[in-house]
């Protein structure tokens, strides 16, 4: 069986906009996870049975040669843009995810697709230039990835607070990816314009500078609610302003949600558990927090929106979702926000020791960015309302964890103890079976595949200031 798909580039150069358009065909019996899988017009492999070429007669045009001439140029346009990463062109292993998504809710996108958008080639203009007279410049992406042309009828308006930071930025490139219009609403305190601007100019995305502490109003289908800072040096830097994120920025959501009605999910956290007495966690433990603790400003925060949520849902019928994150990694974590991955590929890399808190026994599941967008898209998608845990089963002490990353930088750094921080989960591991009876979701990726790609990130964007270490 076999139906249209319209794939569209927006290609821009010199300010000007130029718009090639291939028919390309989907065929369903195609294999998704095949590392041999057909380019997409983009010129990377796109999700099974895309294919870039472009004949005369998918092109519109008046005469024959006409058509001939503008279909060899949309293909050799199509091929040129977004070239495969030179460190990514080695055929992938066997075992390595190679698409992620899921094909029930039109999520799945090629794994060298996004990989573009976080691990560009080091030539590409659109990187952010250092002067030698001490200046920055930011020119425009050259061109746009290639989306998924949905019909009108399909194509949602979705809004996502906390757009620009480390979740919300790869949630908006798989959104986009999917071929829907993205407003994203960020305050910039933990996110950045440099995780979004690739799209920044397209016609399916916005960028809006607002705190969710102040209502907003606007008409859309669906919001992802992730305005919150989420490391503990950033939500104890201001803790009463945390709590007023979690609590008023989720009021006005959900009543914005209320308004246009217009389906609502919240992306909560595992630390609604705190220090858990059960192990391992399900959705219905109601969890072990110390309420005047320093982490209580985001814990409580949370457990607030959680109440909230369902609240709006029985009393004024909101259509909610609501997702509790385990510990997440991935490309475009901010390196000083305090976490354990960001903190050990960072030390690693300067030659620094690997400093750990407690004697490292500690325990923490930590699960690959993709695999969590997966889920919060399937969790939209799906008609589930109760939370939902997404994370990583797989459980590691911190200590074995941080010889991971020391194993996998070929680094000599020694492991360092430091005294142990107040309310610091003793064990977190997450029970994922309602994920897997109600959304079909379950991790792809292996640990050690997300800490390749995340440290290869690391060393992309660090590299000028791990020079100057070594120089």
């Amino acid at each position: 069986m076999e139906y249209p798909v319209r794939v569209t580039d927006y290609t821009t150069q010199r300010g000007h906009a130029a718009t090639v358009s291939a028919i390309s065909t989907l065929t369903a019996a195609s294999t998704p996870t095949s590392t041999a899988a057909v380019e997409a017009t983009s010129g990377l492999n796109a999700p099974a049975g895309i294919t870039d070429e472009v004949t005369p007669s998918t092109v519109s045009g008046s005469r024959p040669e006409e058509k001939d001439e503008t279909a060899r140029r949309a293909t050799d346009i199509s091929r040129r843009i977004w070239p495969v990463h030179s460190t990514l062109e080695a055929a992938a292993e066997s075992e390595l995810v190679s698409v992620v998504g899921d094909k029930a809710v039109r999520s799945d996108i090629s794994l060298r697709v996004l990989q573009q958008l976080y691990l560009p080639d080091q030539d590409k203009s659109y990187r952010t230039i250092n002067h030698e007279n001490n200046t920055l410049s930011f020119p425009l992406a050259p061109s746009f990835p290639a989306v998924k042309a949905l019909p009108s009828h399909e194509r949602k308006r979705i809004l996502v607070t906390g757009g620009a930071g480390f979740v919300g930025s790869h949630l908006v490139d798989r959104l986009m990816l999917m071929g829907h219009e993205v407003i994203v609403l960020d305050n910039f305190f933990t996110g950045s314009k440099r995780n979004v601007q690739h799209w920044m100019g397209h016609p399916h995305f916005e960028l809006i500078r607002h705190d969710v502490v102040d209502p907003f109003m606007i008409e859309v289908d669906q919001i992802y609610h992730l305005a919150c800072p989420a490391s503990p040096p950033h939500y104890q830097y201001n803790p009463i302003k945390t709590v007023k994120t979690s609590v008023m920025g989720t009021i006005n959501m959900l009543g914005l949600a209320k308004r246009t009605k217009a389906r609502f999910l919240l992306t909560s956290t595992s630390e609604v558990y705190g220090d858990p007495e059960e192990h391992p966690q399900k959705e219905t433990y109601w969890g072990h927090v110390n309420p005047i603790g320093p982490r209580a400003c985001y814990d409580e925060g949370k457990r607030v929106a959680e109440t909230l949520t369902y609240s709006y849902m029985h009393q004024d019928e909101v259509d909610v979702r609501v997702a509790r994150i385990f510990n997440t990694f991935g490309p475009r974590m901010n390196e000083n926000d305090g976490r354990v991955v960001s903190n050990f590929i960072m030390q690693a890399l300067r030659g620094d020791e690997l400093t750990i808190y407690g004697d490292g026994q500690q325990t923490r599941s930590f699960q690959y960015i993709h695999d969590l967008v997966d889920g919060l898209i399937l969790l939209m998608n799906k008609n589930y309302k109760e939370p939902v845990n997404l994370g990583n089963p797989e459980e590691y002490t911190i200590r074995e964890f941080a010889e991971i990353i020391r194993g996998e930088i070929n680094s000599d750094v020694e492991i360092m103890s430091l005294p142990p921080t107040e309310d610091d989960p003793q064990r977190r591991r997450p029970d994922i079976t309602r994920a897997q009876r109600h959304l079909g979701w379950a991790p792809k990726f292996s640990v050690h595949q997300g800490i390749r790609e995340t440290v290869q990130y690391f060393k992309n964007n660090k590299r000028e200031e791990l020079d100057s270490i070594t120089s």
